[in-house]
């Protein structure tokens, strides 16, 4: 499980392969100047319910994985990823689609959507 912090008042842990794909759409959208809500789902031990940030290009982020290896990344899943965050309900996790569209690169990487 990795985690994603925001101006270290709100963290989520993750699961590193969906990490690094949220990373990617992230960065992108950041690149161009696109700010953006990003919510998830509170775990039980915290308290149920939502939340939701604002990640804009002076937020302060880290995406910390726990895992030594970076993962091989799904076109598709990005693709499906940003079109959450281009929406009026931001950026959400949703299911890896089934038939992946894999690349080996570096989750650094601008995979544009």
């Amino acid at each position: 499980m990795g985690r994603f912090n925001y101006n270290g008042h709100a963290k989520v842990e993750i699961e590193d392969r969906a990490l690094a794909h949220l990373q990617v759409v992230i960065g992108n959208k950041l690149r161009r100047g696109e700010p953006f809500y990003f919510s998830w789902r509170e775990e039980p031990s915290t308290g149920e319910g939502r939340r939701s940030v604002w990640v804009h290009p002076h937020a302060n982020l880290t995406f910390q994985f726990f895992g030594s290896r970076s993962p091989s990344l799904n076109r598709d899943w990005i693709e499906a990823l940003a079109l959450t965050a281009n929406s009026a309900g931001g950026l959400h996790l949703v299911p890896e689609p089934a038939t992946p569209a894999t690349t080996d690169a570096d989750p650094g990487i601008h995979l544009e959507t």
